[in-house]
């Protein structure tokens, strides 16, 4: 075989991968950004989608709905990030000490089951827990002598119900990658510090941290990701409701698309999205982002 042909053929391997993500990834962006330049109405899209400029960008920018919404979002993220890596560093850490593996794989697979249910699931099975006159909660609050609670009626406990789906869902990974960053922490380094000293807190400022900023950075980003763009959870759990309480950012580009049949609008917010994302990313990597030192 010639070296011509040898350079080839791992590039033949590549190609329908390659090829696909180019399709189910590449090109739905690419629309989206044309079209958000488009005036691209679902119910006269045969009449043409003529170029409109940045007119989209301005009238969701202008929008009280879109302004809201984003408004909604960001202190849905600015609550719930937080309380999801408190939590998934303090499982970490609980499942760190034992030195069970049997029962350390156990607890993994069992922190597994929540991220493997779909948020359609999560949102139907909330739906059903917080359910006013049968709901499992109202149970228990029932229990301490208070009277059945409207958890999806009210516009803050609505939000409140969003928010413990949220981080019961969730919370498992952060600690999953909590446990793997921890797992590459030199076991020598421990030692050695343990020979010095027996503060936990030492321990944690002056040999861990340093090893977690990574995975917790990591997770930061994806779950930042994912809860701008979460929609089927809210959606089977209160539609946005009740008003526009739990209408976060994905509800109401969804609303905007399939309802008010806007797509061109509906492109250009998404966009905006995309950028804000991209954005937040950067600014965890400049701010949080240390590599451990050797």
């Amino acid at each position: 075989m010639s070296r011509q042909r040898r350079t080839l053929v791992p590039w033949l391997f590549i190609l329908p991968g390659f090829g696909f993500l180019l399709l189910v990834g590449l090109y739905p962006l690419v629309f989206t950004f044309v079209t958000s330049f488009e005036r691209y109405h679902l119910d006269t899209i045969y009449l043409g989608t003529p170029f409109v400029g940045f007119d989209n960008y301005i009238d969701s920018l202008r929008s009280s709905l879109f302004i809201g919404a984003m408004l909604r979002t960001g202190f849905f993220v600015l609550v719930a990030l937080p309380v999801e890596m408190v939590l998934g560093l303090g499982i970490a850490f609980l499942l760190d000490r034992p030195r069970n593996d049997g029962l350390r794989a156990f607890t993994r697979v069992i922190l597994v089951l929540p991220i493997a249910t779909t948020p359609v699931v999560v949102g139907l099975f909330g739906a059903l827990i917080f359910n006013t006159q049968f709901g499992v909660v109202n149970y228990l609050v029932g229990l301490a002598g208070i009277r059945p609670v409207d958890w999806l009626g009210s516009p803050t406990l609505a939000m409140v119900s969003v928010f413990a789906l949220q981080v019961w869902q969730w919370t498992p990974f952060v600690a999953l990658v909590m446990l793997a960053t921890l797992a590459t922490i030199p076991v020598e380094m421990e030692d050695a510090f343990f020979l010095e000293s027996n503060s936990w807190l030492k321990r944690l400022r002056h040999i861990r941290l340093p090893y977690l900023i990574p995975g917790l950075t990591a997770a930061a980003i994806f779950q930042t990701a994912y809860m701008i763009k979460l929609f089927d959870m809210i959606y089977t759990l209160t539609r946005g409701g009740p008003g526009e309480s739990t209408d976060l950012i994905s509800l109401q580009m969804e609303r905007l698309s399939f309802r008010a049949f806007d797509a061109g609008q509906a492109a250009a917010e998404s966009v905006i999205m995309l950028v804000v994302t991209l954005v937040l990313s950067q600014l965890y990597i400049r701010f949080f982002y240390r590599e451990p030192e050797a």
